[in-house]
């Protein structure tokens, strides 16, 4: 997904989901065990600050803060 973003729920909390990676790319060569330094440098350098995990991919988030309500705003 190059350039599409799209938003996901999870426990109530919203995420935009920055890249899909298929989980298969973070394995560690002659094992069955995940490279989970690797994904969390990964999701840095993505400049997301969430991931989370299907069964086959980790999906890369930014977590959408909750809004702020500001009741006295003008028009200018």
């Amino acid at each position: 997904m190059i350039g599409v973003h799209y938003l996901k729920y999870v426990n109530n909390r919203g995420y935009v989901v920055k890249r899909t990676v298929h989980v298969n790319n973070f394995k560690v060569k002659g094992s069955n065990k995940l490279d989970m330094e690797l994904c969390q440098a990964f999701r840095d350098w993505m400049g997301c600050d969430h991931v989370l995990r299907t069964q086959t991919h980790f999906l890369f988030c930014e977590t959408i803060e909750d809004a702020e309500v500001i009741d006295n705003w003008e028009l200018v």
